[in-house]
Order: structure tokens, then C-alpha cells, then sequence
């Protein structure tokens, strides 16, 4: 039987950190919950009410932040939620039977395919379903690379394999929610090109947007959602053109200063 602990990092999050937890409730001993110290709401407080072991921290940028968690956890795997997300039912149990019997030794972790909700609805396409998720991961072989500022994904060393339980992701309940998450991704994104030496060219304004566009709507079928597909993927390939301006803003900035 593998031990099992479940890692939550959470800022702000007292709207959705209950129900986070009363989805994980009984699957494991160990639940820790990191919650950044610039938190401003009783996220902190609801989840110690859950019987959460909760840790105030600076933040570390999400990578960093998984790696210290990592680092807290107890057991031999470890579970990474978002506050926002639950386990359905049939991931729940399909998780406690994996345990059970313990995963098989060449397994250094497993991707969860994910229902991503915008407003309610369950999208099919954009890239937004199965959105398959590195979630469960053995603890002593995992790593995350802490130079990846968004959309980080784990370094394992062995191999993966795919569990058929979903997580339920309640990604976007409100258009402002939308466009000030993109416009952080945005931000995010447009530091780590600059990092790796990339400049912004007039051209990213126009190719950036419509190759994004075409990705998602097109090739990935963003269609199938209607006009929340259209509206979502039109969003999208815009946070492109903000994404490089944001990094001609870094550029100038970095010209001034020198």
C-alpha cells in the first residue's frame, strides 16, 4: 500500500478551498495546504478548519512553491490539487485503489485528464479537453524546474501513465476572473521569453494571434463550444498581443537602464 499526501497552493482562494477539500476528504492524513502570505481572505482559516495542515509562505512563483511542497509532504506520492479544482467520484475511488495496491515500481507518476468549466459549461474543445494534468507524483522522483514561471510541469525520473478519473476544474465563473488571469499569464509568459533572449518583432502582433486563433478554434476544435468556443479562443489569441507588448515593454525598460 503507498502512502498518499495531497499538496494545495492556494492565494485568495476562501471561495473555492472548501469544496476543494471536502472532494479530497478521506483519501489521505496528510493534506497541506501552502498558502501564499500575501492571502488576504480566510483561506488560511477554512482550511485548518478542514483539518488541513497549513503553512503561511512567501511566494516562490509556482514552481518553487511545488517544489517546497514537495519538500513538506510526507508520504511517497503526492497529490497537487488547485483550490479550484475537485476530485469526481470516479477519480476519487480510482485513486484509493491505485494506492491500495500500490503503483507499479517503474511509475514515477501519473497524468489526469481534466473537465475544464467556463462559466458553467464543460468545454469539449480549444485545447481545453482531455487537458490531461502530471498531478500524482512519486515524492523522491519528481522535480520541478523553477525557471518555468507558468504552466510548470514536473521533471520525473521514470516513467508516466494515465488514470481515466477526472478532475473537475472550475476554471472561469466571471469575464473579469477571465481577462485578469490571462492578463497574469500574459505577464508571466512575455518575462520568461525575455529571459531566454527573445524580442518582440512587429510581425509576433499579427502571426502570434492568428496561429493561436487557428490552433485553437481550428485544430483543436474550439468550435465544438459554440460561441463560448469563438469568444474564449478569440480571447486567447489576443493575451498574444498583449503577451508581446508586454515584452516590448521589457525591452525598453531594460534599453532606459542601460
Amino acid at each position: 500500500m503507498a502512502c498518499l499526501s495531497i499538496a494545495i497552493i492556494a492565494r485568495d482562494e476562501a471561495r473555492h478551498i472548501a469544496g476543494c477539500l471536502r472532494s479530497i476528504a478521506g483519501l489521505s492524513d496528510d493534506v497541506v495546504v501552502i498558502v501564499d502570505a500575501q492571502t488576504r481572505d480566510a483561506t488560511a482559516t477554512i482550511a485548518a478548519e478542514h483539518g488541513a495542515q497549513v503553512l503561511i509562505e512567501p511566494w516562490r512563483g509556482f514552481s518553487a512553491q511545488r517544489n517546497f511542497a514537495l519538500q513538506r509532504c510526507r508520504g511517497d506520492w503526492v497529490l497537487f490539487i488547485d483550490a479550484d479544482e475537485r476530485l469526481t467520484p470516479e477519480l476519487f475511488v480510482e485513486l484509493a485503489t491505485l494506492l491500495r495496491h500500490g503503483p507499479p515500481a517503474h511509475i514515477a507518476g501519473y497524468r489526469i485528464p481534466r473537465y475544464n468549466l467556463f462559466f458553467g459549461q464543460r468545454l469539449r474543445g480549444g485545447g481545453w479537453y482531455p487537458d490531461y494534468q502530471l498531478r500524482l507524483l512519486r515524492r523522491d522522483a519528481a522535480r520541478y524546474d523553477e525557471g518555468v514561471a507558468v504552466h510548470e510541469v514536473a521533471s520525473l525520473q521514470g516513467a508516466t501513465a494515465d488514470l481515466q478519473g477526472h478532475l473537475l476544474h472550475l476554471n472561469i465563473e466571471r469575464l473579469d476572473e477571465l481577462w485578469q488571469k490571462q492578463a497574469r499569464y500574459a505577464f508571466a509568459e512575455a518575462i520568461m521569453l525575455y529571459r531566454s533572449g527573445r524580442r518582440m518583432r512587429w510581425r509576433n502582433l499579427i502571426g502570434a494571434p492568428a496561429r493561436e486563433f487557428t490552433r485553437r478554434y481550428v485544430q483543436l476544435g474550439g468550435w465544438r463550444d459554440g460561441w463560448l468556443g469563438l469568444f474564449l479562443c478569440a480571447t486567447l489569441a489576443w493575451h498574444e498581443v498583449v503577451k508581446f507588448c508586454m515584452l516590448r515593454g521589457l525591452q525598453e525598460h531594460q534599453s532606459a537602464e542601460t
